[in-house]
């Protein structure tokens, strides 16, 4: 019966060394590190399929030695198995370039198939890196404490022409999109090409006045659509002009009735009755949405 538990143990060591085929741990650099510096280390664990490691079992962040500091532990599963990425910080003062060890690791790892009970461990061995000084041990007496001290670097010099130039560049070319975008609104006086907001400022002075004034109001606009047009435009030639001209189809409605109007004013001598069919509020209105679709075309 020993021989038998004897043999069961060595079975069970045997099988768990087999789960845990390989651990490589690898450093970006093995030297040249100061006080405060940071150590990125990976660990490569090849494993057996199905076998992840125990969270309970990795190391916690925080102190390993006096002068080394665990700042973070990560698990990445990849092909293969596991990849565990370690950060230290070290705080040793060297006085001399050195080499220091960091002490090994011994993680738990654990079968993920189903029904599986098995259990290994996986140690990471230690490694080493070297430290230097950040100053020398004796330096050269001196009497004056500041000459310990190096220099400034001479500051780079920056020649401010290329940036002077790309300023100067930039307000110009801001300085005439200015003046394009004033020009489009008409913010330098009159205008050409834009009749109905010639028109709009015009009716504005005319506004109040008595049944002569609605008269020049009227004539304003047929000027706007004479001038728009290219052509004598009579109210027969509405749907055609709205076809040549589909900025203003909006607008359909308040031409035919502008039309309307016209003719009792100047033909039938109606002017009350034509300020009944479009009064003067409306023919303002009128004129500011034919201003605005004309800027917008």
């Amino acid at each position: 019966m020993r021989v038998l538990a004897i043999l069961f143990l060595i079975l069970q060591a045997g099988a768990a060394v087999a789960q845990v085929r390989s651990v490589e741990v690898r450093v970006p650099r093995s030297f040249g590190y100061v006080l405060g510096d940071l150590l990125q280390a990976q660990a490569d664990i090849a494993l057996e399929p199905g076998f992840t490691v125990q969270r309970a079992s990795l190391p916690k962040p925080g102190p390993v030695t006096y002068w080394l500091d665990l700042r973070d532990v990560a698990v990445e599963r990849r092909p293969g198995g596991l990849r565990l990425r370690l950060t230290y910080q070290t705080f040793y003062a060297a006085l001399d370039a050195r080499r220091l060890d960091v002490p090994g690791l011994t993680i738990a790892l654990a079968d993920e198939n189903p029904g599986g009970t098995t259990t290994a461990r996986a140690e990471i061995p230690p490694w080493s890196f070297g430290v230097s000084p950040l100053r020398e041990v004796q330096p050269e007496k001196r009497d004056d404490p500041a000459d310990y001290l190096q220099p400034d670097g001479p500051p780079r010099r920056i020649d401010p022409e290329p940036a002077a130039m790309a300023a100067l560049v930039l307000a110009g070319l801001g300085l005439l999109a200015l003046g394009v975008l004033a020009y489009d609104r008409a913010l330098f006086g009159r205008r050409r090409g834009r009749p109905f907001a010639r028109a709009a400022r015009r009716l504005r002075r005319l506004a109040g006045t008595d049944g002569e004034g609605y008269r020049d109001g009227l004539r304003l606009i047929h000027r706007s659509l004479d001038e728009t047009d290219g052509r004598r435009l009579l109210a027969d030639d509405l749907p055609a002009f709205l076809d040549r001209h589909p900025a203003f189809r909006g607008e359909g409605e308040a031409l035919r009735r502008f039309f309307e109007a016209s003719r009792r004013a100047f033909f039938g001598r109606e002017v009350q009755a034509a300020r009944e069919v479009w009064p003067w509020p409306e023919m303002q209105a009128a004129l500011r949405r034919l201003a605005a679709a004309e800027r917008a075309a």
